[in-house]
């Protein structure tokens, strides 16, 4: 796949002590990607299509791995179809200790009004303007992750919080491409392509219509797809709840899957 970060030109507006530079995402991405290949998406290597999941998948204690290969057969339908949600917290960017990345893309902004509900920087509810950053435990990334919990969902396997558990190590800071590469991976093994997804990113600010073309583009990277089979749309939450007072941000996706 090509790249799966945008990194966005440096406005001002972003504290020193939290620019990240390509040397920095490579870095990341070196790290899961040794990561991943040392667990679950050995068992998918020279994995051929058309075969079912007790005759491709290697044999392994893992336990991730264990999960994506159930003692049922994952029966060979012509068409699959899954859903995936995803929400994070979002934080003043210090706090968070990483920025918005949403479709593999870092969203630069100004400084946003974000609602102090816990009365840790003005008194308690309200406004504290500030650079945001999302609170996870790999990157944050609520559309891919919602892809790649919806083609596990498709496949009647696991969601992406048990295959990638945001408490083992491997996953810390992870840029999450490599969850999308992985999915990839498991998709084509069961013998399925992308027919299309739909996505429904749900967030107040900052605004992202400027930055939907990166993530399209990365999407159709990463899931080795076309435009016409990847579709993206952003919402606000009317200022209502945790997401319409900035403090957080979430991400539906529909998709299906054609058997190859």
């Amino acid at each position: 796949a090509g790249s799966s970060r945008h990194l966005t030109q440096d406005t001002g507006t972003t504290p020193n002590a939290f620019k990240f530079s390509h040397d920095n995402m490579n870095l990341l991405r070196i790290s899961c990607m040794v990561s991943i290949l040392i667990g679950p998406s050995s068992a998918f290597v020279g994995a051929s299509p058309r075969r079912s999941s007790r005759t491709f998948l290697s044999s392994s204690t893992d336990t991730t791995d264990d999960l994506l290969k159930p003692s049922y057969d994952i029966e060979p339908l012509p068409t699959r179809i899954g859903h995936g949600f995803d929400i994070h917290r979002m934080a003043p960017l210090d706090e968070a200790g990483q920025p918005v990345v949403i479709g593999g893309v870092v969203i630069d902004h100004k400084d946003q009004k974000w609602t102090d509900a816990e009365g840790k920087y003005v008194e308690k509810g309200g406004i504290y303007e500030t650079q945001l950053g999302v609170v996870a435990h790999s990157d944050g990334d609520v559309i891919y992750h919602s892809i790649v919990d919806a083609i596990f969902g498709a496949l009647t396997l696991p969601d992406i919080g048990q295959v990638f558990q945001d408490t083992d190590p491997r996953w810390k800071g992870c840029d999450s491409s490599k969850f999308m590469e992985h999915a990839y991976e498991v998709m084509t093994g069961y013998g399925y392509k992308l027919g299309n997804v739909d996505v429904t990113l749900i967030l107040e600010r900052p605004k992202v219509a400027g930055f939907k073309p990166g993530m399209k583009e990365n999407i159709v990277n990463l899931l080795h797809t076309t435009p016409g089979r990847v579709n993206i749309k952003a919402r606000t939450h009317e200022r209502l709840d945790s997401v319409g007072e900035l403090r957080s941000l979430s991400c539906h996706v529909v998709l299906t899957l054609q058997r190859i």
